[in-house]
């Protein structure tokens, strides 16, 4: 790896670090860089998700003032997160690699429908929460921190934008509530899968560091600044990088 190609991906550890910490969906800079830079999929994605990790664990970290009185919720609810990023850890190592080049294009069209639809899905949530008494689903949340986290294991992008809409409508309270738990959440299964990855596979790890160092600064920046960025701008870029993530995927 050259001096360019380091601050390359430093930078976009930056960008992807304060998105995640804002609405989700960083890994989509970050793993098209890592193509572009001519790693394999699988290995981008596993190199990926070890580098993004600090990003949600400096996110959670700057808004822990959201759990106050709810600590031992949280635990139950990372117990589900950390199995879950274990399983979809186990499953990309477990699947062979073609697999995962004909699944990833299908999940970055998921990932960049939950970007763009995201504020009509905030929007519907706040008006059912206003129309009815709603005292949260306890349960479904679990299920939610569980399924989401196999899908972060897997592959990791739009994985917050998804927990984030599904605990907007099975959580109550601010949707910065919301999005603490998302944090929280997010690296636990993040953290669950670099172990997995660690262990048992190959990480690039000058590139993984080079994320890991732009995304810990993007992450702290994010959780204390980001709400200052028009969501809009975040959107734009992710839409952007996505698409071309997308198209490099149909193409090849």
């Amino acid at each position: 790896m050259n001096a360019l190609e380091f601050l390359a991906l430093m930078a976009g550890g930056v960008v992807a670090g304060s998105i995640n910490a804002v609405v989700g969906s960083g890994s989509l800079v970050t793993f098209p860089l890592l193509i572009a830079f001519g790693y394999p999929p699988v290995l981008a994605n596993v190199t990926n998700n070890v580098g993004v990790l600090p990003a949600s664990l400096a996110a959670t970290y700057a808004n822990r003032h959201e759990f106050r009185g709810e600590w031992r919720r949280l635990a139950v609810i990372l117990c589900f997160s950390a199995a879950g990023g274990v399983t979809g850890a186990v499953l990309l190592l477990q699947l062979p690699s073609e697999a995962f080049d004909a699944i990833v294009p299908a999940l970055i069209v998921l990932a960049l429908l939950l970007v763009i639809f995201g504020p009509w899905i905030k929007r519907w949530t706040t008006r059912l929460h206003r129309g009815a008494e709603h005292h949260g689903h306890p349960i479904a949340t679990v299920v939610v921190a569980g399924l989401t986290a196999v899908y972060g294991g897997y592959f990791g992008a739009a994985q917050g934008v998804l927990l984030l809409a599904l605990l907007s409508i099975t959580m109550t309270g601010a949707l910065s509530r919301a999005n603490a738990y998302k944090n929280a959440m997010a690296a636990v299964a993040n953290l669950a899968a670099a172990v997995v990855f660690v262990a048992a596979t190959e990480v690039a790890w000058p590139a993984a560091a080079a994320i890991a160092i732009g995304s810990f600064i993007g992450g702290s920046l994010g959780g204390r600044y980001g709400r200052r960025i028009p969501q809009t701008a975040y959107r734009v870029v992710i839409v952007v990088i996505g698409l071309a993530a997308l198209a490099y995927f149909v193409l090849t």
